[in-house]
């Protein structure tokens, strides 16, 4: 590794989770059903990878849109306390910040979210951030809970290219299922970072193997559950690192942490990719341990130590 880590600025969706645990497959006709847990705590994929780089010791801003209510403010306190700049955080005056239920079983869970703010975050919001964090490196989360945003996408990573600016991109799952607009945004994307099942899906898209994703022209890092994860890049070999076996509390928000972690080892200077993947599994174990996506993510000194 090399010096001080550089900044790095994460955009996208920033909100509150809502997290239910227990008997949470809904059955309709009035039937009441008694829950093992319930907490509010910090959600968006944005928020919660922003979370995790500053943690890691990490100088880390982010670009998002809340409310101005109580869950905007519970946002941006959250936020706040993780060591994440908020200078970026635009506060909308008139629309309620947004809202995701996470029924949260032990190996899986659904989301129900009401976006709220998060579509209206903008390209000048963007600028602005990149301007006041000076980021070598640039994190887009959750494009297409943002359609208008997404709309400007290659515009935009193009000029981030041309300024030398590093780009990695977390889809999550597309709400629509037509993965649209992704053709001319993956050849300007260093990283790409999806689980399994969205890695199938924008394959599909492209027409080839989810391995020959990578001809696209960006480097593929995929979270594989319990396996851990892999990375590939063209003309290269698979790369495999495994997770940390530990009792599971909630999954919620793992993914964004094994993001967090990878992008951490960049920003601190890691080259070897074995290495960065091996950041990015720890990260994503670790984050496992409580409720939410964040109550458990690990600081610097605890991921050296399980290293």
């Amino acid at each position: 590794m090399t010096g001080s880590p550089y900044p790095v600025l994460v955009v996208g969706d920033a909100n509150v989770d809502l997290v239910l645990r227990g008997d949470v497959v809904p059955r309709f006709g009035q039937a009441e059903q008694l829950l093992d847990g319930a907490e509010l705590v910090l959600g968006g994929s944005a928020s919660i990878v922003a979370s995790g780089l500053a943690r890691l010791g990490v100088p880390t801003w982010l670009a998002a849109v809340v409310g101005d209510d109580e869950f905007g403010r519970f946002t941006r306190s959250a936020l706040g306390k993780s060591g994440v700049q908020l200078d970026a955080v635009r506060v909308d005056p008139i629309n309620p910040t947004g809202i995701s239920v996470i029924l949260s079983a032990p190996d899986d869970r659904a989301i129900l979210t009401l976006a709220g703010t998060i579509p209206m975050l903008t390209k000048d919001d963007v600028l602005a951030a990149l301007e006041v964090s000076q980021a070598r490196w640039v994190h887009f989360a959750s494009p297409f809970l943002m359609p208008a945003f997404t709309g400007v996408l290659p515009e935009l990573l193009t000029e981030l290219r041309v300024r030398g600016v590093g780009v990695s991109l977390d889809t999550n799952w597309d709400p629509t299922e037509d993965w649209a607009g992704l053709e001319g945004v993956l050849p300007l994307v260093d990283v790409l970072l999806p689980n399994r099942t969205e890695l199938e899906a924008i394959a599909g898209v492209f027409g080839v193997t989810p391995e020959g994703l990578v001809d696209v022209g960006t480097r593929v890092v995929v979270k594989d559950g319990a396996d851990g994860g892999w990375s590939l890049e063209a003309g290269g070999s698979v790369v495999r690192a495994p997770g940390i076996r530990l009792d599971v509390v909630d999954t919620t928000g793992a993914g964004d942490s094994f993001d967090a972690g990878y992008l951490a080892a960049i920003a601190h200077g890691v080259e070897v990719e074995e290495t960065r993947l091996r950041w990015a599994t720890v990260a994503g174990s670790l984050s496992t341990r409580a409720s939410g996506g964040t109550g458990a993510q690990a600081g610097l000194d605890e991921l050296r130590e399980h290293l």
